[in-house]
């Protein structure tokens, strides 16, 4: 089981998330990935925001930037999730892109953000919730 931490913005992504399954309400252009790419151990997985996607795929070309790196990397689309809520993608984002690695991992478009977490192996909150209905291991943090 790996923790799932709940980042409202990637910003604050660093040490204490490496080899974490981490929720963002980020977008997933190029500056977020940023943060990512500046961790000398990075997460395992990290789950965007689409913010629409944009001009260019501005809004996820993180995605394969992570996968060069090798941290599985998705996004939800903006229409089902408010962009910098963590709580919010984690509670009904649907994903809508994803790297190469998230495909491996098994995760799909169109597959609930919860699913996908669960997929990741995330580690529930409380020992009595669901195996799939996994929460923050550790205190959202923005």
């Amino acid at each position: 089981m790996r923790p799932l931490t709940l980042l409202d913005s990637i910003s604050a992504v660093g040490p204490a998330e490496a080899g974490h399954v981490v929720v963002t309400g980020s977008h997933g252009g190029l500056a977020a990935a940023r943060f990512v790419l500046a961790q000398a151990s990075p997460p395992h997985a990290v789950i965007f925001n689409d913010a629409g996607v944009g001009k260019d795929a501005a809004g996820i070309v993180g995605l394969s930037l992570l996968q060069e790196i090798g941290v599985i990397a998705a996004a939800c689309s903006h229409h089902s999730a408010r962009i910098g809520e963590a709580a919010e993608t984690l509670d009904s984002g649907v994903l809508s892109h994803l790297n190469p690695l998230a495909r491996a991992a098994g995760l799909r478009d169109g597959m609930p953000v919860r699913a996908a977490v669960a997929a990741l192996g995330a580690t529930p909150l409380a020992d009595d919730a669901p195996a799939d209905t996994p929460r923050a291991a550790a205190r959202p943090r923005s």
